[in-house]
């Protein structure tokens, strides 16, 4: 392949980390101009990672063995060399997380991109680091893209100030700057025993360790794990996520809804990578299986004792990850495609939701919910709430706000607890179904534990979200809340790509487990990536 197109790997790292730097330039003043510039970067990447998607599944042309698209920075042939490599997996993700972007970024310039400084800045580093950390094929870029992501994060979890956002957000910090340390240390171990940090080159040199090395090894790669399980909001690494989702601004809680993705991601990548040399923990065996487990139960603990709406979302990110940590963790390779499509689903009915939530409270007092709690306890009845938006009036109404903001509340509910008929219900379903039918391969016990834990998590979802829903909907003491189209707009759009993954569900389907086929087939990877020389990218 010759011409621009050989470079297209590369633009979902360059576009993000250009537009940061030229969002830097203009006065904090001229918003229109800004807002069109992170627009149009965030849109241009949308329409790359489409494009890698097209090449990766085989339906627009490229020459890459597999359908691997291999790009080789400076021509440097790995090992020595860095490779950013796009696989189905990878390319799924970088479109995953374009969509999410896209939506809340339109959101965020409503007014929330006027609650603090740089915010656009640091959104478009947050994707170079996603996008990175998904196309990345060493170790070391992998922390190097964790910690660009990490470090955008950090200036977005705090966008706005307020005490409780300063609060949760130093917890959010410390856990992952000691993350950060211990994934230097675990990259550190690696290396020393196996000489390379290119992934795809570690599966066959740690399947030639000897006794003593692979126990090095094996101490380097538990380490690593946890990183990943931290990065993936796993039990009991999981305590600081609530706080910091609930306090961080509406579209910025929205976006974070794929950070804790970038965890399992890595998680599944080494599993993948290393199943043929005998994967350690947390990487291999049952050990995925029962963490994920423990961490739907305490997800579904939090959905059920949390007193606020914000709260609820981040539990049920957590119940998420928890998911998909015991789908991969599963024995076989069968819900591996299902996990995949629960992936996509999950991911964009968290980010509308923590929108819709936002613009359903507001005009609500923060103590709305404790006060309503005591009037429940005491059989009080509802007492007037009073804004604390001092800016809500800004923009125009939208026609039928309260019946708007119902149907998405509602929409949104039945897409995370997984009731038909949308996308969420189709992914519970297919994981059941592939759980069932494993055994004899599986234990049927494990079958039985995931189909327990996905049922309960729902039953507890729908549960919580009925008793806070009503308290918000039923207050009939606020005014009406004056929505700008340009923040109804990105919520609905999230949540019909969910109803139209649902009627798609056939063919998105068959792509999921075309992509667990593919990922399950290390020899693939690693003949493609190791060749890779040339002007960028192989041919």
């Amino acid at each position: 392949m010759s011409g621009w197109l050989q470079h297209l790997p590369i633009l979902p790292v360059l576009l993000p980390l250009l537009a940061a730097a030229l969002l830097l330039l203009p006065n904090e003043s001229r918003r229109r101009s800004r807002a069109a510039m992170a627009l149009t970067a965030t849109l241009a990447q949308l329409a790359v990672a489409i494009v890698l998607l097209g090449m990766a599944d085989g339906r627009l042309p490229a020459t890459w063995p597999d359908e691997i698209v291999v790009y080789a920075l400076g021509g440097w042939a790995p090992p020595f060399g860095i490779v950013l490599v796009v696989d189905r997996l990878a390319a799924v993700m970088l479109v995953l997380t374009a969509v999410l972007a896209l939506a809340t970024l339109v959101y965020s310039l409503a007014r929330w991109e006027r609650a603090g400084t740089h915010y656009l800045p640091l959104f478009q580093l947050l994707l170079m680091g996603l996008n990175g950390a998904f196309l990345t094929g060493d170790l070391f870029n992998l922390f190097v893209f964790f910690e660009v992501l990490l470090a955008a994060s950090y200036g977005l979890v705090l966008h706005g100030s307020g005490i409780a956002r300063v609060t949760a957000g130093m917890h959010y910090i410390v856990v992952n700057l000691v993350a950060s340390l211990i994934f230097l240390i675990a990259a550190a171990l690696i290396y020393g025993v196996t000489g390379t940090l290119n992934m795809a080159e570690l599966a066959p040199r740690v399947a030639a360790l000897g006794a003593d090395e692979r126990a090095l090894f094996d101490l380097g790669a538990l380490l690593l794990g946890i990183v990943f399980l931290v990065k993936a909001a796993a039990w009991p690494l999981n305590f600081w996520l609530p706080g910091a989702y609930g306090a961080a601004a509406p579209p910025v809680a929205g976006v974070f809804a794929i950070l804790t993705k970038v965890g399992v991601y890595a998680l599944l990548r080494f599993a993948t990578l290393l199943q043929d040399a005998g994967a350690p923990a947390p990487f291999g065996g049952d050990w995925l299986f029962y963490w994920g487990l423990l961490t739907i139960a305490t997800g579904t603990v939090g959905v059920l004792a949390a007193q606020k709406l914000v709260r609820v979302a981040g539990f049920l990110v957590i119940v998420s990850s928890g998911t998909l940590l015991a789908a991969f963790g599963f024995t076989g390779t069968t819900l591996t495609g299902p996990a995949l499509y629960y992936l996509v689903s999950s991911v964009l009915a968290s980010g509308a939701f923590f929108m819709v939530i936002e613009m359903a409270e507001r005009g609500r007092t923060a103590s709305a919910d404790l006060l309503a709690v005591s009037f429940e306890a005491f059989g009080l009845g509802a007492k007037e709430a009073s804004s604390d938006h001092p800016d809500e009036t800004d923009g125009t109404a939208i026609p039928a706000a309260m019946a708007f903001l119902g149907l998405a509340f509602f929409s949104c509910v039945l897409l995370l607890t997984g009731l038909p008929p949308f996308s969420g219900f189709v992914g519970k379903f297919a994981l059941i179904a592939a759980a069932i039918a494993v055994p004899p391969q599986a234990p049927f016990l494990h079958a039985v534990l995931f189909g327990a834990a996905l049922l309960l998590s729902g039953l507890a979802g729908v549960i919580a979200l009925s008793r806070l829903g009503i308290r918000v909907f039923w207050d009939s003491e606020r005014p009406t809340p004056r929505l700008q189209w340009l923040e109804a707009g990105p919520a609905a759009a999230l949540v019909l790509l969910c109803t139209a993954l649902a009627f798609g569900a056939g063919p998105a389907m068959n792509y999921f487990d075309a992509t667990a086929r593919a990922l399950y087939d290390t020899p693939a990877y690693v003949g493609a990536v190791l060749p890779a020389a040339g002007t960028g990218a192989t041919e």
